[in-house]
Protein backbone atom coordinates (compact mmCIF):
# COMPACT_ATOMS: atom_id res chain seq x y z
CA UNK A 1 0.00 0.00 0.00
CA UNK A 2 2.92 2.36 0.60
CA UNK A 3 4.28 2.33 -2.96
CA UNK A 4 1.23 4.03 -4.62
CA UNK A 5 1.35 6.75 -1.95
CA UNK A 6 5.03 7.38 -2.64
CA UNK A 7 4.34 7.59 -6.37
CA UNK A 8 1.48 10.03 -5.84
CA UNK A 9 3.60 12.22 -3.59
CA UNK A 10 6.42 12.21 -6.14
CA UNK A 11 4.10 13.14 -9.00
CA UNK A 12 2.53 15.89 -6.91
CA UNK A 13 5.96 17.28 -6.10
CA UNK A 14 6.92 17.28 -9.77
CA UNK A 15 3.72 19.07 -10.76
CA UNK A 16 4.27 21.64 -8.02
CA UNK A 17 7.83 22.20 -9.27
CA UNK A 18 6.65 22.71 -12.85
CA UNK A 19 3.93 25.09 -11.66
CA UNK A 20 6.47 27.11 -9.65
CA UNK A 21 8.80 27.45 -12.63
CA UNK A 22 5.92 28.54 -14.85
CA UNK A 23 4.93 31.20 -12.33
CA UNK A 24 8.42 32.72 -12.41
CA UNK A 25 8.11 33.36 -16.15
CA UNK A 26 6.18 36.31 -17.51
CA UNK A 27 3.43 35.79 -20.07
CA UNK A 28 5.68 37.32 -22.74
CA UNK A 29 8.53 34.91 -21.90
CA UNK A 30 6.19 31.91 -22.03
CA UNK A 31 4.77 33.10 -25.34
CA UNK A 32 8.29 33.61 -26.71
CA UNK A 33 9.36 30.09 -25.68
CA UNK A 34 6.28 28.55 -27.28
CA UNK A 35 6.92 30.44 -30.51
CA UNK A 36 10.58 29.35 -30.53
CA UNK A 37 9.59 25.71 -29.94
CA UNK A 38 7.08 25.90 -32.79
CA UNK A 39 9.64 27.59 -35.01
CA UNK A 40 12.31 24.98 -34.24
CA UNK A 41 9.92 22.12 -35.04
CA UNK A 42 9.07 23.75 -38.36
CA UNK A 43 12.75 24.27 -39.19
CA UNK A 44 13.52 20.58 -38.60
CA UNK A 45 11.14 19.70 -41.42
CA UNK A 46 12.34 22.38 -43.83
CA UNK A 47 15.36 22.64 -46.08
CA UNK A 48 18.15 25.00 -45.02
CA UNK A 49 18.47 28.16 -47.10
CA UNK A 50 21.20 28.52 -49.68
CA UNK A 51 22.91 31.24 -47.61
CA UNK A 52 23.00 28.96 -44.57
CA UNK A 53 24.29 26.02 -46.58
CA UNK A 54 27.09 28.14 -48.07
CA UNK A 55 28.13 29.55 -44.68
CA UNK A 56 28.00 26.09 -43.10
CA UNK A 57 30.18 24.76 -45.91
CA UNK A 58 32.73 27.51 -45.29
CA UNK A 59 32.77 26.90 -41.53
CA UNK A 60 33.16 23.14 -41.98
CA UNK A 61 36.19 23.73 -44.22
CA UNK A 62 37.67 25.73 -41.34
CA UNK A 63 37.19 22.71 -39.06
CA UNK A 64 34.02 23.70 -37.23
CA UNK A 65 31.85 20.84 -35.95
CA UNK A 66 28.68 20.38 -33.89
CA UNK A 67 28.25 18.13 -30.87
CA UNK A 68 26.42 14.81 -31.29
CA UNK A 69 22.68 15.34 -30.96
CA UNK A 70 22.84 19.06 -31.78
CA UNK A 71 21.06 20.57 -34.76
CA UNK A 72 23.08 20.50 -38.00
CA UNK A 73 25.10 23.65 -38.55
CA UNK A 74 22.95 24.62 -41.55
CA UNK A 75 19.80 24.52 -39.38
CA UNK A 76 21.44 26.52 -36.60
CA UNK A 77 22.47 29.22 -39.06
CA UNK A 78 18.96 29.26 -40.54
CA UNK A 79 17.54 29.93 -37.08
CA UNK A 80 20.09 32.70 -36.53
CA UNK A 81 19.15 34.49 -39.76
CA UNK A 82 15.44 34.09 -39.07
CA UNK A 83 15.72 35.67 -35.62
CA UNK A 84 17.84 38.54 -36.96
CA UNK A 85 15.03 39.51 -39.32
CA UNK A 86 12.18 39.43 -36.81
CA UNK A 87 10.78 42.88 -36.01
CA UNK A 88 8.36 44.20 -33.41
CA UNK A 89 5.22 46.24 -34.11
CA UNK A 90 7.28 49.45 -34.22
CA UNK A 91 9.64 48.09 -36.88
CA UNK A 92 12.61 47.56 -34.55
CA UNK A 93 14.58 44.28 -34.38
CA UNK A 94 12.97 41.92 -31.89
CA UNK A 95 16.29 40.34 -30.91
CA UNK A 96 19.83 41.54 -30.32
CA UNK A 97 22.41 39.08 -31.61
CA UNK A 98 25.80 38.51 -29.99
CA UNK A 99 28.67 36.22 -31.05
CA UNK A 100 31.86 35.18 -29.28
CA UNK A 101 34.63 32.56 -29.39
CA UNK A 102 36.85 31.13 -26.69
CA UNK A 103 39.50 28.41 -26.41
CA UNK A 104 39.96 26.06 -23.47
CA UNK A 105 41.45 22.75 -22.44
CA UNK A 106 37.99 21.20 -22.52
CA UNK A 107 34.68 21.89 -24.25
CA UNK A 108 32.67 22.99 -21.20
CA UNK A 109 35.26 25.52 -20.03
CA UNK A 110 35.58 27.04 -23.50
CA UNK A 111 31.80 27.20 -23.93
CA UNK A 112 31.33 28.88 -20.55
CA UNK A 113 33.91 31.53 -21.36
CA UNK A 114 32.48 32.12 -24.85
CA UNK A 115 29.00 32.55 -23.37
CA UNK A 116 30.30 35.11 -20.87
CA UNK A 117 32.08 37.00 -23.66
CA UNK A 118 28.84 36.99 -25.68
CA UNK A 119 27.04 38.49 -22.68
CA UNK A 120 29.68 41.22 -22.38
CA UNK A 121 29.35 41.89 -26.11
CA UNK A 122 25.59 42.14 -25.70
CA UNK A 123 25.97 44.62 -22.81
CA UNK A 124 28.28 46.69 -24.99
CA UNK A 125 25.71 46.79 -27.80
CA UNK A 126 22.99 47.93 -25.38
CA UNK A 127 25.33 50.56 -23.97
CA UNK A 128 26.16 51.90 -27.45
CA UNK A 129 22.48 52.02 -28.44
CA UNK A 130 21.52 54.09 -25.39
CA UNK A 131 24.45 56.47 -25.94
CA UNK A 132 23.37 56.96 -29.57
CA UNK A 133 19.82 57.75 -28.45
CA UNK A 134 21.08 60.32 -25.96
CA UNK A 135 23.22 61.98 -28.64
CA UNK A 136 20.23 62.02 -30.98
CA UNK A 137 18.12 63.79 -28.36
CA UNK A 138 20.82 66.41 -27.89
CA UNK A 139 21.02 66.96 -31.65
CA UNK A 140 17.25 67.42 -31.77
CA UNK A 141 17.46 69.86 -28.84
CA UNK A 142 15.30 67.65 -26.63
CA UNK A 143 17.99 67.48 -23.96
CA UNK A 144 20.54 69.90 -22.60
CA UNK A 145 24.21 69.10 -23.09
CA UNK A 146 24.85 69.00 -19.33
CA UNK A 147 22.04 66.46 -18.85
CA UNK A 148 23.34 64.36 -21.72
CA UNK A 149 26.84 64.32 -20.27
CA UNK A 150 25.53 63.17 -16.89
CA UNK A 151 23.43 60.41 -18.42
CA UNK A 152 26.26 59.32 -20.69
CA UNK A 153 28.59 58.98 -17.70
CA UNK A 154 26.11 56.64 -16.02
CA UNK A 155 25.59 54.63 -19.20
CA UNK A 156 29.34 54.24 -19.76
CA UNK A 157 29.82 53.18 -16.13
CA UNK A 158 27.00 50.64 -16.28
CA UNK A 159 28.32 48.02 -18.72
CA UNK A 160 29.15 45.49 -15.99
CA UNK A 161 25.82 46.19 -14.26
CA UNK A 162 23.94 45.71 -17.53
CA UNK A 163 25.76 42.41 -18.04
CA UNK A 164 24.73 41.28 -14.55
CA UNK A 165 21.10 42.20 -15.22
CA UNK A 166 20.95 40.24 -18.49
CA UNK A 167 18.93 37.07 -18.01
CA UNK A 168 19.12 33.80 -19.91
CA UNK A 169 20.18 34.33 -23.50
CA UNK A 170 18.84 32.13 -26.29
CA UNK A 171 21.58 29.92 -27.79
CA UNK A 172 21.22 30.07 -31.58
CA UNK A 173 24.51 28.69 -32.90
CA UNK A 174 26.99 26.48 -31.03
CA UNK A 175 29.99 24.95 -32.77
CA UNK A 176 33.54 23.91 -31.95
CA UNK A 177 36.84 22.86 -33.49
CA UNK A 178 40.02 21.22 -32.24
CA UNK A 179 43.03 23.59 -32.07
CA UNK A 180 46.57 23.54 -30.70
CA UNK A 181 46.75 19.81 -30.16
CA UNK A 182 43.68 18.82 -28.21
CA UNK A 183 42.21 22.15 -27.09
CA UNK A 184 38.65 23.15 -27.98
CA UNK A 185 37.69 26.46 -29.57
CA UNK A 186 33.98 27.10 -29.11
CA UNK A 187 31.85 29.52 -31.14
CA UNK A 188 28.50 30.68 -29.79
CA UNK A 189 25.90 33.01 -31.24
CA UNK A 190 23.25 34.21 -28.79
CA UNK A 191 19.97 36.08 -29.13
CA UNK A 192 18.36 38.31 -26.52
CA UNK A 193 14.92 39.88 -26.54
CA UNK A 194 15.08 43.64 -27.22
CA UNK A 195 12.51 44.51 -24.52
CA UNK A 196 14.38 42.45 -21.94
CA UNK A 197 17.60 44.20 -22.97
CA UNK A 198 15.99 47.60 -22.39
CA UNK A 199 14.75 46.46 -18.99
CA UNK A 200 18.26 45.30 -18.03
CA UNK A 201 19.74 48.62 -19.15
CA UNK A 202 17.09 50.62 -17.32
CA UNK A 203 17.75 48.80 -14.03
CA UNK A 204 21.53 49.18 -14.39
CA UNK A 205 21.58 52.87 -15.34
CA UNK A 206 19.03 53.75 -12.68
CA UNK A 207 21.20 52.06 -10.06
CA UNK A 208 24.21 54.14 -11.09
CA UNK A 209 22.20 57.38 -11.17
CA UNK A 210 20.83 56.70 -7.71
CA UNK A 211 24.31 55.91 -6.39
CA UNK A 212 25.52 59.30 -7.66
CA UNK A 213 22.44 61.08 -6.32
CA UNK A 214 21.45 62.14 -9.82
CA UNK A 215 17.83 63.15 -10.43
CA UNK A 216 17.68 62.27 -14.13
CA UNK A 217 15.98 58.88 -13.81
CA UNK A 218 12.61 60.15 -15.05
CA UNK A 219 14.29 62.14 -17.81
CA UNK A 220 15.98 58.96 -19.03
CA UNK A 221 12.70 57.05 -18.94
CA UNK A 222 10.81 59.62 -21.01
CA UNK A 223 13.56 60.20 -23.55
CA UNK A 224 14.13 56.50 -24.24
CA UNK A 225 10.45 55.60 -24.20
CA UNK A 226 10.60 53.36 -21.12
Amino acid sequence: MKKPIIVLVTVAAMLLSVSTVAQTLTKEQLKERKELAKQTKKELNSKASKVSRNEAKRLKKEGWLVSPGALPLEKQLDKSYLMQYQYDSDGFPQYIMSEAMSTGGNYDAAKMQATELAKQNLAGQIQSEITALIESNVANEQMQQSEAESLTRSVMASKDLISQKIGRMIPVVESYRVVNGNNREVLVRMAYNQDMAKAAAKAAVRKDLEARGDSLQNKLDSLLGW
